[in-house]
């Protein structure tokens, strides 16, 4: 029964009314009419202090100047940035987001900026904020499959689904664990298999470090899920920085680690071990006193290593480290001088990398091999003084018998991975591994020719604890020629044979004289002038079919507007509002007609402004940003009879290297904009379309954009290999152990830097178009299109790769997928595959939103009802 006697409640009062206060109401209205003339007056940090006042003192205006509030903070953030003031960057989005806490372009803004600073742990977690505020935010999508490629690299699914490595890994463990080495260190853990590995054997305690904060993260939730929690200690730092008792109470029997890279040492697993011996393990067994048990002793996992290289021939490889080509878009390209790829084993500079990766069975074109593979190292990981002396060792030099004919290009290295007395892997380019092979490109300027009967030598040395094979000279008939003769001018011409006798041979074949011409006596001697492009500008400048194009190109433009302004005289542009940040200084310019501006804004080094100027009358302008790369185009233009004055560097005369789209001056227009569309991973750049709306509005009448039209062209594909890269299979490749939901976390829908021709697939359909971009006619343009393809074979559709068909006109195009293409190509994986029939109609659904691709697949019945299959994903870039 209720309690009578309870007092009624009183009636809740009515709220009163606030009170106006008209002082706060004047200074909220001053300061919102201060904040927009500071906008106005592009003061943005004092605007920005402005918008902060009003919106504490009257949140109910936060709707009404949200809008304008953000574009104050991107600005002032990006003036921040400029300044080098990063603390007061993040503390102004830190007080945006104390007033728009669930702001998710505000927090999609933050991350891009921890991203370029190169805070990705701290990126991906803003990234992922904003896509749960709002699934369907492109640019948050795009951001997080970025972020996710450097957070969880492809070769941890590739890795991960490798069962015969796991399983051979965890024989091992197993076998060392039974053994009696009941305490395990993890090094390097990554998702946690091996650690788990151990403690599922017996393995009494078992510890693992992960430098990686999304890998930690990651481990100690694979950890939990499969039941280890507590009885795997996870340390989130470095096995260098690890101690005894302060991190694990006691030295340990085991160290179980696969911190190699392609090159074996590139990961640092050298100076772990040395750390591990002498800090970490318990002393080795010793052969003085072989009746201690293991548990008292320590030991690794992996026990050694043999590393075996091989001498081959790759046109591929070449055209990405040296210049192939004597003539490019019409220029000579003699006077650049020396360029090549920063990737060099050359003692002379320390910031080149010794190697680059490769996987030679998927290399366009093939390989040919030169030599026989020849052992190049043993190492112990066992034997703490072996490691502790390998830097020191001596530069070995071997003689490799020459067994087939072809150029020099590189030295390919690979190795086999001793686990134990009776387990080994290896990362053989003939082998079905996950593992790429290391690749030492040769760096002389011309080509050399081997043949059978030709020895090769390469020194062998371990400086800076990374391997390093160079070759360094070529012996025939009694005579060593030195391959760096051309690099380096100072070293001996001459070598003796055998004999001793320091004269040629007098039987040396014409070939090898024409390649050998730079070993002349004549040749003189000074400073080595070489400039380093990327692996990329370096396939872009030995592509000759794409520059001869852009010289048709450009030449027919220029026709046209030579014979326009011929009738109706030169155009001065008037009546366009855009106006430029800055004038250029003019130039000393030859008395004439008014020249054609023509702006390259290419990405990196790129020629095709000079080949702009050389058509004469033009006024060219690159955007190229490097000195030496800036020196190596003036070279060529004077090399080439370009006038000095006809090729300028656009971004030394723009104060905001963001507003790179400005007039040529007050009052002329540009006569053609150069816009690089297109990456070299397969993806289209981002902001292009953004780009090409603004370029529009800076031409001249008669003027274009390059290229004017791009169009996406795919087919339907079945490829396993494109499901491993791209997520764990399931239990069964790890092992049991419940991985794949984790890991998958960071599956990134758009596969890019893809050579479909080497690509393991079944094609399952013709090729077909997907998408066109217009950059010369906005009206043109869409953002969703469904096109039908029929199956060709039957089959599973797992992917939709795709490339680019790049109109510079209506008559001349250029393809990113041919043999001489340096652009790779891209793929979206289907979430599930999609089972098809030969004759089956297949329905793609393809979004282009920013320069995301988005596309998802389904079956067209003969009824016109669809079957549909999930797929849809934004690109990674």
């Amino acid at each position: 029964m209720p309690n009578t006697s309870t007092r009624p409640k009183r009636g809740r009062r009515n709220r009163r009314v606030p009170r106006e206060d008209p002082a706060r109401n004047e200074l909220v209205s001053r300061s919102l009419e201060s904040a927009q003339q500071c906008l106005f007056n592009q003061d943005y940090g004092t605007a920005f202090v402005h918008y902060l006042l009003v919106l504490n003192l009257a949140p109910v205006l936060k709707d009404f100047a949200s809008e304008s509030f953000r574009f104050t903070l991107f600005k002032w953030a990006d003036e921040l940035d400029s300044l080098g003031r990063i603390q007061d960057l993040f503390d102004c989005y830190e007080q945006a987001l104390e007033l728009f806490p669930t702001d998710e372009v505000i927090i999609n803004s933050m991350g891009e900026h921890l991203f370029r600073m190169g805070f990705r742990d701290e990126a991906a977690g803003h990234f992922h904020k904003a896509l749960k505020l709002k699934p369907d935010y492109p640019e948050a999508k795009e951001n997080f499959y970025r972020v996710a490629n450097w957070l969880v690299e492809r070769w941890h699914f590739l890795m991960l689904n490798d069962r015969r490595r796991n399983h051979k890994y965890q024989q091992a463990i197993q076998k060392a664990v039974e053994g009696g080495c009941n305490t395990v260190l993890d090094i390097g853990t990554g998702t946690g298999i091996l650690g788990m590995c151990a403690k599922k054997a017996g393995a009494a305690e078992v510890y693992a470090c992960e430098l990686s904060k999304t890998m930690y993260e990651l481990a100690c939730e694979v950890v939990t899920a499969n039941g280890m929690n507590g009885r795997i200690k996870i340390l989130h730092m470095k096995s260098l920085e690890m101690e005894v008792p302060k991190d694990i109470p006691k030295r340990v029997s085991l160290v179980v680690t696969e911190t190699v890279d392609a090159g074996l040492f590139g990961e640092g697993i050298i100076e772990s071990l040395i750390h591990a011996w002498n800090h970490l393990l318990l002393p080795p067994q010793s052969t003085q006193d072989p009746s201690r048990p293991p548990s008292q002793t320590g030991r690794v996992i992996p026990a050694g290593a043999t590393v075996f290289g091989m001498a081959v021939q790759c046109l591929e490889i070449r055209r990405h480290h040296r210049l192939c080509v004597s003539e490019v878009g019409g220029l000579a390209t003699a006077a650049a001088g020396e360029l090549h790829s920063p990737v060099s084993c050359s003692s002379e500079d320390d910031s080149t990398e010794p190697y680059t990766t490769e996987r030679l069975s998927r290399l366009p074109g093939g390989y040919t091999p030169l030599t026989e593979p020849f052992n190049a190292l043993d190492i112990d990981f066992n034997n703490v003084q072996e490691l502790e002396g390998l830097c020191s060792r001596e530069v070995s030099r071997v003689r490799l018998p020459v067994t087939g004919e072809g150029l020099l290009d590189a030295l390919a290295v690979w190795f086999q991975l001793h686990l134990d007395q009776e387990s080994s892997l290896s990362t053989g380019p003939k082998e079905d591994t996950c593992w790429e092979q290391a690749i030492y490109p040769v760096q002389t300027p011309h080509n050399f020719p081997l043949r059978p009967g030709d020895e090769l030598i390469v020194e062998i040395s371990c400086r800076d604890a990374y391997l390093r094979l160079c070759s360094v000279a070529v012996a025939r008939d009694g005579r060593e020629f030195c391959l760096d003769d051309c690099l380096d001018p100072d070293k001996p011409r001459n070598n003796p044979g055998p004999s001793g006798n320091p004269n040629p041979s007098l039987n040396a074949e014409a070939e090898l004289c024409s390649a050998l011409a730079c070993l002349g006596t004549e040749q003189s001697s000074g400073p080595r002038d070489y400039t380093m492009l990327e692996c990329a500008e370096m396939a872009l400048l030995n592509n000759q079919p794409y520059h001869d194009s852009f010289r048709r190109a450009l030449a027919k433009l220029i026709t046209n507007l030579k014979d326009a302004r011929s009738v109706q005289g030169p155009s001065q542009g008037e009546g366009l509002e855009v106006m430029p940040l800055t004038d250029p200084p003019s130039g000393p310019m030859d008395p004439g007609p008014d020249p054609f501006y023509v702006l390259d804004v290419s990405e990196g080094f790129s020629v095709l402004s000079l080949m702009a100027a050389s058509q004469g009358q033009v006024k060219a302008y690159s955007s190229v940003e490097k000195t030496q790369h800036q020196a190596v185009l003036r070279r060529l233009a004077r090399a080439n009879g370009v006038p000095e004055e006809a090729l300028e560097f656009w971004l030394n005369q723009v104060e905001d290297e963001q507003a790179v789209l400005q007039r040529p001056s007050r009052e002329k227009l540009w006569s053609a904009i150069i816009l690089d569309c297109v990456e070299t991973c397969g993806l289209v750049r981002q902001k292009l379309m953004e780009k090409a709306t603004l370029a529009r509005c800076l031409l001249e009448d008669g003027g274009q954009i390059f290229p004017e039209r791009i169009v996406v062209y795919g087919m339907l594909v079945e490829s396993d290999t494109l499901l491993l890269e791209s997520a764990v299979q399931g239990q069964e490749p790890t092992l049991g152990f419940n991985i794949a939901p984790f890991i998958n976390q960071f599956t990134v829908p758009v596969h890019v830097f893809l050579d479909l021709s080497t690509l393991q697939c079944r094609h399952l359909s013709d090729s077909v178009e997907l998408f066109i971009l217009d950059l010369m006619n906005t009206n043109a343009n869409y953002t969703n299109r469904d096109v039908k393809v029929q199956a060709s074979a039957s089959g599973r559709v797992t992917a939709v790769p795709f490339w680019y068909q790049i109109h510079l006109n209506e008559e001349i195009s250029v393809s990113t997928f041919n043999q001489d293409s340096h652009w790779k190509q891209a793929a979206v994986v289907l979430h599930q595959p999609l089972a098809v029939r030969e004759g089956d109609w297949v329905r793609l659904a393809v979004t282009l939103q920013k320069s995301s691709i988005s596309i998802s697949a389904s079956i067209e019945e003969e009824a016109g009802e669809t079957g549909t299959v999930d797929s849809v994903r934004e690109s990674a870039q």
